[in-house]
């Protein structure tokens, strides 16, 4: 009797939920109207997509279509592992990649912090101006500048070297320095841009906590160690966890505009292997198979570092 009771009871808690469900899609209609051209876009420019990647698994002819190319099973994902200069590559991609989450990224948080800091809003107004603009640059602008920089008879770099006699050095000819131009290079274009979403989380934090603290004798550094942090830890977390799932999509432009054949050793990537492959040798299939185990790979990272977020902060993706 209590079963057919409490079975009777969840039917009516579920009609109930899905009336009230029913009434509030009703009256916010408007919202659900707006985000279908959102919902369009990306059915159509990431889902619909994806349905090519089958040609991972053929070997295919563009003029036989998907349908008429002959299927090879897992056999280029055999070919991947098994071929040494793809294996270099990867390794070069993780490390690069390793490099910007643990070098580029804290970045933007502590420049959030220290412009916090700054009480003059004139100057404050200025220096975030200084430190946005290389973000409107792109790739090609910001690796002529670079090259220019480190060129070995014009550059500023080498000028200011030849000043302690120390000979030119060839930045771009060398394979032990292209990893920390590329990361570099990136933390000076992109730093200032990513202080935006941690600025605006700063300026939601009750100013009531920095008040109390300061009646209680705290100083600026521990009030940002104990108040600030602490509050924008949330969204530090979700970004670092998109972070994460873009670790093997470095970039092309950002690295082809310095890749040269001194260089490649160290600093060519996935992107960069599957233009030459795809494109320059027409290997679609193969490249195809490439961009798939990459987005395998960025789902895990995704997966795992939202099951380790949420049982360390409480806070996630999903």
């Amino acid at each position: 009797m209590a079963s057919k009771t409490d079975t009777s009871g969840q039917a009516v808690y579920h009609f109930a939920h899905a009336k009230a469900k029913k009434a509030f899609i009703i009256k916010h209609w408007p919202l659900y109207v707006i985000s279908i051209p959102g919902l369009l876009y990306f059915a159509l420019f990431k889902y619909v997509p994806l349905l090519g990647s089958v040609i991972a698994f053929q070997n295919y002819n563009i003029f036989k279509g998907i349908t008429g190319s002959p299927w090879v099973g897992f056999d280029h994902f055999k070919r991947m592992f098994a071929y040494d200069e793809f294996l270099v590559i990867l390794k070069n991609t993780l490390l690069i990649g390793l490099y910007d989450l643990i070098f580029a990224f804290p970045v933007p948080i502590i420049l959030a912090l220290l412009l916090n800091e700054i009480r003059h809003s004139g100057y404050k107004r200025v220096v975030q101006t200084v430190v946005y603009m290389p973000h409107f640059l792109s790739w090609v602008i910001v690796g002529g500048i670079i090259v220019g920089l480190l060129s070995p008879t014009t550059g500023v770099i080498n000028h200011a070297l030849a000043l302690f006699h120390i000979e030119p050095i060839y930045f771009l000819g060398e394979n032990s320095y292209i990893r920390s131009i590329l990361i570099g290079s990136g933390i000076w274009k992109d730093s200032g841009w990513g202080t935006i979403i941690y600025l605006a989380a700063i300026a939601g934090i009750n100013p009531d906590l920095y008040e109390a603290a300061e009646i209680d004798g705290a100083g600026r550094f521990r009030q940002v160690m104990s108040i600030t942090l602490p509050s924008i830890l949330p969204v530090i977390a979700i970004l670092f966890l998109l972070q994460i799932g873009r670790f093997m999509d470095f970039g092309f432009e950002r690295v082809f505009v310095f890749l040269n054949s001194l260089n490649s050793g160290n600093g060519e990537i996935l992107d960069t292997y599957v233009y030459r492959a795809g494109l320059i040798d027409r290997q679609y299939s193969y490249t195809t198979a490439i961009g798939l185990f990459k987005s395998c790979v960025g789902l895990l990272l995704i997966i795992l570092g939202n099951t380790f977020s949420k049982k360390m902060t409480g806070d996630g993706l999903y």
